[in-house]
């Protein structure tokens, strides 16, 4: 059925591409952020919860508590809202797998592998738990893994801060098969329920399957409760000792009897990966819980259920048997045998020499699993390993991807073992491209087998050229690697603004403002005050591309002129020779006494034979004879 959101823009911002997944609250969505140009994944409430406050609650919750939480292990989240009757969180995506995933894809992981994987977790536990936030969902739906094994936890709808019970309206919520006890007793529960929770994880990770399973939640949650899941190693062979009692540690039904802190279980993990004892605590703890002895299995799951007494159902002590039988001489029965087994013994090496051959060792099946891991079990069987690198289209790198002999052949003692270790896909350079049209481009990803992912950006001088890729030019990345190819939209066009008239200044910044560059185009001579705008181009109120250029002509201020001498001339001839050098005339009466010297010019400003621009006003004092002592007024 058609998914009506695909290819739609949610909230005006979100393009939606697919759908990668959906769930009982909410469906998840790949789009891409038209704001941002980065790829997100949205995830949506469900139609028939956007009006359960409850639902509701929970999906705010997760925004909030993963929101606060920044860290390289834990799912970012950028953006939250409620838009087309619904709520939604965009978040950070991530092209990878979720731990259960891979798991029901390729079974058990290789030991180092899970031990990194749980160990990453307890990262983002750790961060979470000191900024007072129990995830209480922990489980493999909820642990994603990208191409390079980088670890992110999400999912934190239920999460709560501190210690809390763990009922909504009167129901136990989280996932059956990794609850802890006191969840599955709707009890209070805190950091150390998470660390239960991840050691349900990793011991499926181990094995391939959960410690407890049933045919109703009910039925598994009583499991938690009461059952003792039967040790890791004794369902994978190559699972060390010290492996097992950090899984049973944490899978304590008593919150006192785990791990305390996801420190110190990250601690017993680093000390397993280098073949270190885990710490005396966790041996001691370890060895309590294990210490049931073997019991009829609950389901079909090895667990054994303890009774009140502390012996397990179907387990009958030696008081409880059926009856005394008369005792037997056993010697007869072991000398026997002992003849048997060196017949055999003997046979074997006579049938052994004279075949030309020396003891054999069995090739095990090494291919997906970590190079460190093969390598490990191949010098416990007393081989030698050697190793080759190759590109492999099928495993991640560090993977082994071949192996000679093959699985179930056979080497001489202290033979070798050739693993083909991958270095990941084929690796290509990623073609020059920038500069061409995207058709062009298309193609030439293509053609180097990448898959070329467009972007359309604002701007450029041109539409549908390319402006950057990532990687860049000449990277060289796996085939079948995506390529990010920005493509240009083509320039804005705007109307030119009017700079004339303002000072270079006014005109640079209105000019910037508006989208575009100022360039001097050079100076003029003009009457307007000097570094005043004169002319542009483009003329204003035209239109061009944003970002383009306008040239600015600027005034180099009115030409200057000698200042004609008028001291002593009438004020008629002295406003007539200042006037036809160009200049304007203004005059001031000043009192005189000497009547001599009536209407004649006693000064003037700017002085005579002086610079003055073209246009501006000399100022003339002329004489006022007034018959006494000589004012001047001002």
């Amino acid at each position: 059925m058609n998914d009506s959101l695909i290819d739609t823009l949610f909230d005006g911002r979100y393009r939606i591409v697919r759908k990668l997944g959906a769930g009982g609250m909410a469906d998840v969505y790949l789009a891409e952020d038209q704001e941002l140009g980065r790829r997100v994944a949205i995830k949506i409430l469900n139609d028939r919860h956007a009006n359960d406050d409850q639902f509701i609650e929970r999906f705010r919750r997760e925004a909030k508590n993963a929101a606060a939480l920044n860290h390289p292990n834990i799912v970012s989240i950028y953006d939250r809202g409620e838009a087309e009757d619904t709520y939604y969180i965009a978040m950070e995506y991530l092209d990878g797998r979720t731990l259960k995933e891979l798991i029901v894809g390729h079974g058990p992981a290789p030991v180092n592998v899970a031990i990194e994987y749980a160990r990453q977790t307890l990262s983002a536990l750790r961060f979470a738990h000191r900024h007072g936030i129990v995830h209480r969902d922990i489980k493999p739906h909820n642990v994603l893994v990208d191409r390079e094994g980088r670890v992110k936890v999400t999912d934190f709808g239920i999460a709560r801060a501190g210690t809390s019970q763990m009922t909504e309206a009167g129901s136990i919520v989280g996932t059956a098969q990794y609850l802890s006890p006191e969840q599955a007793r709707g009890g209070e529960v805190d950091q150390r329920s998470d660390l239960y929770s991840l050691g349900v994880v990793l011991y499926e990770l181990l094995t391939g399957e959960t410690p407890f399973d049933g045919d109703t939640p009910v039925e598994i949650a009583m499991k938690h409760l009461s059952a003792v899941p039967r040790p890791p190693s004794q369902l994978r062979k190559d699972v060390p000792r010290d492996l097992d009692m950090v899984v049973m540690r944490a899978l304590a039904k008593d919150p006192e009897d785990r791990y305390q802190s996801a420190d110190e279980m990250e601690a017993d993990l680093e000390r397993v990966l280098r073949g270190a004892p885990v710490a005396a605590a966790t041996s001691d703890s370890a060895t309590q819980v294990m210490r049931v002895p073997p019991a009829a299995a609950v389901g079909d799951t090895g667990a054994t259920m303890i009774t009140p007494r502390g012996r397990s159902y179907g387990v009958l002590d030696e008081s409880e048997e059926a009856g005394p039988e008369r005792e037997r001489p056993l010697w007869p029965w072991i000398a026997a045998g002992a003849f048997v087994i060196a017949a055999i013994v003997a046979a074997f090496l006579v049938w052994n020499q004279l075949a030309g051959g020396g003891p054999k060792v069995h090739v095990g099946l090494y291919i997906g699993e970590h190079v460190s891991q093969a390598s490990h079990q191949i010098t416990a069987a007393n081989l030698h390993v050697k190793e080759q690198k190759q590109a492999c289209e099928k495993y991640a790198p560090g993977l082994v991807c071949n192996q000679d002999p093959e699985a179930g052949g056979t080497v001489p003692k202290g033979g070798t073992v050739t693993l083909i270790v991958s270095t990941g896909k084929p690796k290509v350079a990623v073609p020059t491209t920038v500069g061409q049209t995207w058709p062009d481009a298309k193609k030439a990803l293509i053609a180097a087998h990448l898959k070329p992912d467009e972007h359309i950006v604002p701007g450029g001088k041109a539409k549908n050229i390319v402006s950057a890729t990532d990687p860049k030019a000449g990277t060289m990345i796996a085939e079948g690697s995506t390529v990010r190819v920005n493509v240009t939209a083509g320039p804005v066009i705007k109307q030119v603004p009017s700079v004339v008239g303002e000072t270079e200044q006014q005109a640079q910044a209105d000019l910037a403002a508006a989208g575009f560059n100022f360039v001097l185009a050079g100076y003029t001579n003009s009457n307007r005050p000097k570094d005043d705008v004169v002319s542009q181009s483009p003329q204003p109120n035209s239109n061009a591309a944003q970002g383009s250029s306008v040239k600015v002509t600027l005034s180099n201020g009115p030409p200057q002129k000698s200042v004609p001498s008028v001291v002593g001339e009438t004020s008629e001839q002295a406003t007539s020779d200042l006037e036809a050098a160009g200049f304007k005339v203004k005059q001031v009466p000043t009192n005189t006494s000497d009547p001599t010297q009536q209407d004649l010019v006693q000064s003037q400003t700017p002085a005579g034979n002086a610079q003055a621009a073209q246009g501006s006003t000399v100022t003339i004092d002329v004489g006022q004879f007034n018959g006494g002592t000589t004012t001047t007024i001002p």
